[in-house]
């Protein structure tokens, strides 16, 4: 191939990764650039992309409400998504670490076993999780959304394939130097693993931040509310704003935007040496 070959080619695969990028980020755009129109232009039929004219009363109101509390609904999905993600973390890396390195009979069942829970559909645990929640009187409390999702099988799954990964020599070596299970886990193991748990604990994140349907489900007061469900109360409670919706959208949007630039390193190892990557 030729150099003016390779430079067309070179060419074209940007132009198709420019488009795709465009395209990706588009609902974004819109969605940033309608937080800043008017009730009026917000809620038109003829989408604009630029707001016409530009304002901030979006912001102002949604932050200044006393009936939509943004701010008390942002620290519980704060408090929830950090305290979900780290008992994630806790939970699966154990079983993970077991399952990956422990010789033991069954293994082979029990993870088959596990891995066949993640074919469950989430809203058949609707109920069950409900009536255990309840009997712990977690209804309308943070520990609610927090708990019953924290030992998923996804967590499980995506730290034993890291740990697949550790050499063997590793562990032998620590062994020679009468060090016992537990203690090559804590002290080699998690160290090496560090790719892998900050991507485990920024999905689980995301996951428990973006969560609308559960917390919905659990959460009664107004003020025990989480983000997402919060702005669909918000929604109900005022016809559809556009614009305070989409403020509030982005509001949403920032802590998970400032934690995946903040560990983005460590998120594509994780992911690439986990054998998940496309």
């Amino acid at each position: 191939m030729t150099r003016d070959a390779r430079g067309l080619r070179r060419a074209l695969l940007h132009l198709v990764l420019v488009v795709l990028a465009a395209l990706y980020l588009s609902p974004l755009v819109y969605m940033v650039s309608t937080s800043f129109k008017t009730r009026e232009s917000a809620g038109s039929t003829e989408p604009a992309w630029i707001p016409d004219p530009v304002t901030t009363g979006a912001y102002r109101d949604i932050l200044g409400s006393a009936d939509s509390p943004v701010i008390t609904w942002f620290a519980n999905s704060l408090v929830a998504a950090t305290g979900h993600a780290a008992l994630v973390l806790v939970t699966a890396a154990p079983a993970a670490y077991a399952l990956a390195r422990l010789r033991f009979r069954g293994r082979g069942v029990i993870f088959t076993a596990i891995v066949a829970t993640l074919f469950v559909p989430p809203v058949v645990l609707l109920i069950p999780n409900f009536l255990i929640v309840n009997e712990l009187s977690w209804v309308d409390s943070l520990p609610a959304v927090i708990v019953p999702a924290a030992a998923g099988a996804f967590g499980v799954f995506f730290l034993r394939q890291f740990f697949l990964t550790l050499p063997a020599e590793l562990e032998e070596a620590a062994e020679l130097d009468g060090c016992d299970r537990w203690r090559i886990f804590v002290a080699i193991a998690l160290p090496l693993a560090r790719p892998a748990l900050v991507t485990l604990f920024l999905l689980s994140f995301l996951t428990n931040w973006n969560d609308f349907l559960w917390p919905l489900y659990v959460l009664l007061s107004p003020e025990s509310l989480t983000l997402p469900a919060g702005l669909g109360n918000f929604q109900s409670a005022n016809s559809i704003r556009y614009d305070l919706l989409m403020a509030g959208a982005v509001i949403a949007s920032l802590p998970v935007i400032a934690l995946y630039l903040i560990a983005q390193r460590w998120v594509i190892e994780g992911i690439s040496r986990s054998g998940l990557k496309g």
